[in-house]
């Protein structure tokens, strides 16, 4: 059985990680077999961390990381720190981590728009993990479509002939 790990924040406005695990409990009629287990902390900065122990000692094949930064300023320097963590991780566990931020100022002061995007960049990366464990031809058949996780779809780019 493979198993997903859920890493999400208090500082969220949004039970982020509830959107994540509703998401993968609408897709247990697939096939396969996974397990997933969730763990919430205080803020981004926080998130590379406890991915890290959900797949060390969890046992996580891949981890979404959710979180949600302010507008200010300091929200953004700390959100770069904080992908630069998961980065950091990824790599030295050799296990993906998806990284499932939701800026507040994407919503452009709009509180239904935030929730909106919020509930489509979730529910996305939650298929996109299924898809990378036990799917992965089909995230092959989606590249280069312009797909996008919380705004819709933007479409590919089709090279004229001449160039293709």
């Amino acid at each position: 059985m493979k198993r997903i790990g859920v890493v999400d924040t208090m500082f969220a406005r949004i039970d982020m990680g509830a959107i994540v695990l509703g998401a993968l409990a609408e897709q247990r009629g697939r096939p396969e077999d996974f397990d997933v287990r969730r763990r919430t902390v205080p803020g981004f900065k926080d998130l590379a961390v406890a991915a890290r122990r959900l797949i060390e000692t969890e046992g996580c094949a891949v981890v979404l990381a959710c979180g949600m930064p302010g507008g200010a300023d300091l929200d953004r320097l700390c959100t770069h720190e904080a992908s630069l963590g998961i980065t950091m991780t990824q790599v030295l566990t050799a296990t993906p981590i998806l990284e499932v931020f939701v800026h507040e100022e994407e919503a452009k002061g709009s509180d239904a728009k935030l929730l909106a995007i919020c509930n489509d960049r979730c529910s996305k990366h939650a298929i996109n993990a299924l898809d990378m464990l036990f799917a992965p031809e089909t995230l092959v058949a989606r590249a280069g479509k312009g797909v996008r996780q919380g705004e819709p779809d933007v479409g590919p780019l089709v090279l004229p002939a001449s160039v293709a």
